[in-house]
């Protein structure tokens, strides 16, 4: 009996399905760059460019859509989304290579993207610790020594309570632990830098001597950065993306540790009155990929930076969906995403439940990060997001 099914367009599965029929090996060579599917999007680029990127593409059996103004030459400049099999995405940067207008630098974006986008794994230096990440989902786990954060805002002041649940979070299953001592909720204010210090070192001082996963230092500050590192501290964890303190980038160079850059519209304080977006996702996008240049400028390595497009921070609930709806665009950059959902108010707006019955939106939301690309979730309840996330690091990954 003669059976037609349609297969996933998923390139690793095409290539378990070549070998399951013993294709020739020669042949899947030839054919596997014909197999994956790409949508990629210029953005910002002449009417000019668009239309050689367009007839090029024409030319190799793939297309491009462009803007009508650049077709009847109304629009000095048109996006374009081009459309294609990595075959004929690396015929067109063969072409792009030797065109003028600026089409060369258009062609090694191109192919940068289509590399980080087809790797299967990053890396990540912790600090002299190699971390891979693409196979299995990170749990990170929060622990905020403060008075007034949205969730566990004046649990963890003591420092015995708050060792105690940081032994608990790696028990079960924490791969980084997350410490802060400055709340970033809506409308908190600034905390004094002793004041920080103050909070989060008694507990470092203990926690790095009892704990074998990475700890991460939440802070905008330089002197507390420097001072957590110093005591066991090997990620940085900056909403500003290293622009709050001018010298932060310098202390993540000096000291070899990992730099997570967050989007955050506006400061915590103005944050969440009335952020508006034209296009959330590039706007997000754009932020990040210049806060990773500007990091590299510094002196931080790349395989150091992990990008997170900061849900909730700046953000309006149908801002927070459509960033989780199409995570995967921000693959693009070739850096680990991290992602932080864990009981957050957009979660309550569809729910409609206080902060203590979010858990199953959360976990929700974290399923929906990781099978779009989040490489990285950060969460107060870990035990059960390690759960959820080993089940779909077995199916998706």
């Amino acid at each position: 009996m003669v059976t037609v099914k349609m297969l996933s367009p998923d390139p690793g599965l095409i290539k378990e399905e070549f070998d399951r029929i013993k294709v020739d090996s020669l042949g899947k060579n030839i054919m596997l760059p014909k197999s994956g599917f790409y949508v990629l999007k210029v953005e910002g680029t002449s009417s000019i460019c668009a239309n050689v990127i367009k007839q090029q593409m024409l030319s190799n059996g793939g297309d491009a859509a462009v803007g009508r103004g650049a077709i009847d030459g109304s629009a000095k400049n048109s996006d374009c989304i081009i459309l294609g099999t990595l075959k004929q995405f690396q015929d067109l940067t063969k072409k792009l290579k030797l065109q003028p207008w600026g089409l060369s630098g258009i062609s090694d974006e191109i192919r940068d993207v289509l590399n980080n986008i087809s790797a299967k794994t990053i890396k990540l230096d912790c600090r002299g610790r190699s971390i891979v990440l693409g196979k299995k989902t990170l749990i990170m786990g929060v622990l905020n020594a403060t008075p007034d954060s949205f969730s566990d805002g004046g649990m963890f002041l003591d420092t015995d309570k708050a060792i105690e649940h940081i032994l608990r979070m790696e028990e079960k299953g924490a791969d980084i632990i997350d410490l802060g001592g400055e709340s970033s909720r809506p409308g908190s204010g600034t905390v004094q830098v002793e004041q920080e210090l103050k909070r989060v070192i008694p507990i470092l001082k203990k926690a790095a001597r009892r704990v074998s996963v990475p700890i991460s230092i939440d802070t905008r500050k330089s002197k507390v950065a420097k001072e957590a590192i110093e005591h066991g501290a090997s990620i940085i964890n900056d909403i500003s993306s290293l622009t709050y303190d001018a010298k932060m980038a310098k202390v993540a160079s000096k000291y070899n540790v990992a730099v997570i850059l967050m989007h955050m519209k506006g400061a915590p304080s103005t944050m969440q009155k009335n952020p508006s977006y034209q296009d959330v996702v590039s706007e997000v996008y754009r932020y990040l990929k210049n806060a990773v240049e500007r990091a590299l400028k510094s002196g931080i390595a790349k395989d150091k930076i992990i990008i997170d497009p900061g849900i909730g921070f700046g953000k309006r609930l149908e801002d927070n969906i459509a960033l989780l709806r199409r995570l995967k665009e921000f693959k693009s950059l070739g850096r680990p995403i991290a992602i932080g959902t864990s009981r957050k108010s957009f979660l309550g707006s569809i729910l409609n439940k206080d902060i203590d019955k979010r858990l199953y939106g959360s976990l929700a939301s974290c399923a929906c990060a990781i099978i779009n690309g989040a490489d990285i979730v950060r969460v107060h309840d870990v035990e059960e997001t390690k759960d959820l996330a080993r089940i779909i690091d077995r199916i998706a990954k």
